[in-house]
């Protein structure tokens, strides 16, 4: 028998489908991958099984039976459960309180917090969750927050457990923990969700997965039935055309100069003595494990932050003291690593969001004022040169995809042609085909002559795409690597260790 079925599911947004008669199942014991695109109707179709929408057309079954899930709460009493990409932890709370957060234990308001610790132990050695449930959320890695998360459904019995993008956030060796607890979790006969756009995760750890595009089911099959190129056809509807580094030469002149920088904030040291150049006509990486300086470095060449030391130069010019607009006039572009909270207004249309970098630009007022038909004749240029799914112009930026927000940043960005393009974790969170779009905006953008820095924790990116690259460990370089030194991982992970010494021994640096 099924555990879930979901029959001729239609959901609308402003008379937009955003699931169009979709079929989806589940079976006891096994992860059921959900694959597609970033605003394929992915989440959706799981926030209406998850009971935060409901929806217009359709059935759901479970165990065969009828179910109308009106709530989470609903859910919740089905046996489902969600861990959203983003996690909803209270931090000053310890993991025990998280846990029971919400539920009236035997002798509430004076529960027994000893036994209740007794059984979360019991299940977490069970399911191999590994948690302590006294320490404070505020103390945990993203990994241990997550399985905190996972623990809460597991506590409340569910059997259904819905991953969204679960790894996103995650580590490689934390990725690595998260297929083990699954595997874990249907060997005791639980089931897995697991909504994703990862291919090679798809085919590391699905029993069977379904493809949605375009908001329709495309494909439901055993993953022994597919292989990666097949999956990445069924999402995109094409095969994807591989990015590579370009021929080009980079040119010896200077571009971005970096000398000595050094940042500290509240006593720690955030950047040491930085040095590093980037040529006109390359790209150069920063690798590392993320939270080891990256964010600051690329906020003290965009003129965000002020360095406490060292010099920040552009084709021999001083940026230091400039602030942002200065630099930016002086053809500097920012890609930040988090675009909900640092490039975009959540709350603000197309339109609005493409003029944040250009409020000043004449070309876009009349009279002192926005001139809101320049502006818009302006946006459908880009939602058309750079491919951007909206219904209209005057459609919030919140409700758009991941990858389409992403296509939107890069239209205004590169609007003017700039001659440095900082992109910081410019495909986090992004599905196959966004990423191959984005990869292939910064190969045109070295390929015209500009200077681009890349900043990704993703180490095949930096590989892929950087003719150069540095790696950071705790703010400071450990070494520069050219293009034909990149295969030797070894020598790179002793740098991303922090053994800058050991990998020089072995010849890399």
């Amino acid at each position: 028998m099924k555990l879930v079925e979901m029959k001729g599911i239609v959901k609308t947004f402003w008379g937009a489908y955003a699931n169009d008669h979709v079929d989806f199942d589940v079976e006891p014991g096994e992860v059921h991958a959900l694959l597609g695109e970033n605003g394929a109707g992915k989440t959706t179709l799981m926030n209406l099984l998850y009971g935060l929408y409901q929806p217009d057309e359709g059935e759901i079954l479970v165990k065969g039976q009828p179910a109308c899930v009106r709530s989470p709460l609903d859910a919740i009493r089905l046996g489902i459960g969600m861990v959203h990409q983003h996690f909803m932890l209270v931090p000053t709370l310890t993991v025990s309180q998280n846990i029971t957060l919400g539920l009236k234990e035997k002798g509430h308001p004076f529960t027994d917090r000893a036994a209740i610790d007794r059984r979360i132990l019991g299940i977490a050695r069970d399911f191999g969750l590994g948690i302590d449930p006294a320490a404070p959320v505020s103390s945990l890695s993203v990994g241990e927050q997550q399985r905190v998360e996972i623990m809460k459904l597991l506590y409340r019995d569910a059997k259904l457990l819905i991953l969204d993008e679960p790894t996103a956030v995650l580590t490689p060796q934390e990725a690595e923990r998260l297929f083990e607890v699954l595997r874990s979790l249907c060997a005791r006969g639980c089931a897995v969700i697991l909504i994703t756009h990862r291919i090679p995760e798809v085919m590391r750890v699905a029993d069977r997965v379904t493809v949605l595009r375009d908001t329709k089911k495309i494909v439901t099959a055993p993953i022994s039935a597919l292989d990666e190129e097949a999956l990445a056809r069924h999402m995109i509807g094409r095969a994807l055309s591989p990015v590579t580094r370009a021929a080009r030469e980079a040119s010896e002149a200077p571009g971005l100069a970096l000398s000595g920088v050094t940042l500290s904030e509240r006593g720690l040291d955030k950047l040491r003595d930085v040095a590093l150049d980037v040529r006109p006509g390359e790209i150069f990486g920063i690798a590392g494990v993320d939270g080891n300086g990256q964010k600051e470095l690329a906020e003290v060449i965009a003129g965000i932050r002020r360095q406490d030391a060292g010099t920040v130069s552009l084709f021999g010019e001083r940026l230091d003291g400039l602030g942002v607009e200065a630099r930016r006039r002086m053809g500097v572009a920012y890609i930040p690593d988090d675009r909900h909270r640092d490039a975009l207004v959540m709350d603000m249309d197309l339109t609005d969001n493409l003029l944040l970098r250009f409020n000043s630009d004449r070309r876009f007022q009349r009279r002192g004022l926005i001139d809101a038909r320049a502006a818009r004749d302006e946006a459908a240029r880009d939602v058309a040169a750079y491919g951007i799914k909206t219904h209209a112009l005057t459609t919030q930026i919140r409700y758009l995809s991941g990858g389409n927000q992403q296509k939107l940043i890069l239209a205004r960005e590169l609007a003017d042609n700039p001659k440095l393009v900082i992109a910081c974790q410019p495909t986090r969170g992004l599905d196959v085909g966004a990423t191959e779009f984005v990869q292939k905006q910064l190969v045109a953008c070295k390929e015209r002559g500009a200077a681009v820095l890349l900043i990704s924790a993703d180490l095949d990116e930096i590989r892929l795409l950087c003719d150069r690259f540095a790696v950071l460990h705790g703010g400071e370089v450990m070494g520069v690597v050219s293009g034909d030194e990149a295969e030797d991982l070894a020598k790179i992970g002793l740098m991303m260790a922090g053994r800058a010494r050991e990998a020089r021994e072995g010849g890399c640096v």
